[in-house]
């Protein structure tokens, strides 16, 4: 392929994840293909008193397997995950850093609210032992920045570097960001993708307080039920994904496996409400029309939504009319599922978990089930995949995140040929 053929495309190399339901690609990917839930009891710290006390926490994460101890003390979780995540991605992508140009190379990662559980506590270490007693780490360790920060410096990655901070749209911004960096010029490769870690008492606590979680304490497997008619709430979830896209030629050039081509992006507002999307959907079908032109694509290209689908009632309502605002009729012949379900929602996190999805489905022919999804709901009226993962071949998907202070994000992911 000439260059001129090449000019624009930009390609998926590498997948790195850790999330409530596996530890790496393939262990995440098989148990949302099984439909397996990652949601139970809360045990990082005692929940009694909360009215959810459920989430979605990661199992068997070693972060010795990524990075050293000494460095792992100094840490937040989340930038942990971001980490980790990193070092998969490079591995499955083949790069040699030795050999790459570290001002082509570059980083954005996504989260919500950065590291809020060492915020809680040096806060509680403040209070009881005095200043001389937070630690000089604590700075560094809380600032959502320090993910990018660390894997330019893992990897010696000197071109754009910078953190998204669009909650729970944060994960798709970067990536969608880092895809326009390429695009424009700027690199040949970036690090892209979400991290969170914030099942912590004052996040359970605060959205708790407004009324945001499901209360399916005594079910915690069946409480993430996006589209459902009986959905009450979301899961907070945590862990990472993380994706290496380069552009088509240097991606050729060096002979990479290919995993698929980022070709739309989309960033809108709904210029509403602090916390609740419009109920048509405005702004998310905005945006969902702004990354299908940005792809040169038609609505009707489009074989598979990954909804942002959180399990809230009013959130799964909007997502389902701003889909059919965009699809018209064609939005009943779309399959649309939430992996939401199994994973929790992970905040700033989870745009960059659905995007990895997202490859795989395409990759293998497979769209994950919305599992939980008992009782239709008359305004959730689309095919939902319902509880089966379903084999189809796909050649375009759309990711949707929609975040509070009412931004949106879309990204468009098709085969590569």
């Amino acid at each position: 392929m000439g260059k001129d053929a090449c000019d624009g495309r930009v390609v998926v190399t590498g997948l790195g994840l850790v999330t409530p339901v596996g530890i790496g690609v393939e262990e995440s990917w098989a148990n949302i293909i099984a439909g397996r839930s990652g949601v139970g009891p809360v045990t990082k710290f005692r929940a009694d008193g909360y009215a959810c006390r459920i989430a979605a926490e990661l199992k068997g994460f070693e972060p010795g397997q990524f990075m050293p101890m000494k460095l792992i003390k100094r840490l937040d979780p989340f930038v942990q995950y971001a980490l980790a995540t990193a070092h998969m991605a490079w591995k499955d992508s083949g790069l040699d850093m030795d050999r790459e140009d570290p001002n082509r190379v570059g980083v954005i990662t996504g989260c919500g609210l950065g590291g809020l559980g060492s915020i809680e506590f040096f806060r509680d270490v403040l209070v009881r032992k005095g200043p001389r007693r937070v630690s000089p780490f604590f700075i560094p360790m809380a600032i959502p920045n320090m993910a990018s920060g660390q894997i330019s410096i893992l990897f010696n990655a000197k071109g754009p570097n910078t953190v998204v901070c669009t909650a729970c749209a944060a994960g798709t911004h970067a990536i969608g960001q880092a895809f326009k960096e390429i695009q424009r010029g700027a690199a040949d490769v970036m690090f892209c993708g979400g991290a969170e870690a914030v099942i912590t008492e004052l996040a359970l606590a605060g959205f708790s307080s407004l009324k945001a979680l499901s209360t399916r304490n005594d079910d915690p497997e069946h409480a993430s039920r996006p589209f459902d008619r009986d959905r009450d709430g979301f899961i907070i979830g945590e862990g990472a994904g993380m994706l290496i896209l380069e552009s088509l030629e240097h991606a050729q050039k060096r002979g990479a496996n290919i995993r698929a081509e980022v070709c739309g992006f989309g960033v809108t507002a709904d210029a509403y409400h602090m916390t609740a999307p419009p109920a048509d959907g405005e702004g998310g079908a905005r945006c969902m029309k702004e990354a299908l032109k940005d792809a040169g694509m038609r609505p009707e290209d489009i074989d598979y939504i990954n909804a942002h689908g959180t399990s809230t009632p009013l959130n799964d309502s909007c997502e389902t009319q701003a889909i059919k605002n965009v699809f018209g009729d064609h939005a009943y012949k779309i399959p649309v599922s939430s992996t939401k379900s199994m994973t929790g929602h992970l905040l700033g996190g989870a745009g960059g978990i659905e995007a990895v999805f997202c490859v795989k489905a395409l990759e293998d022919g497979t769209i994950p089930p919305t599992i939980n999804y008992e009782t239709p709901d008359p305004e959730c009226d689309l095919d939902y995949v319902p509880n089966e993962a379903r084999s189809m071949e796909m050649d375009s998907i759309m990711s949707n995140s929609f975040g509070f202070g009412g931004t949106n994000g879309v990204l468009i992911f098709k085969r590569f040929r």
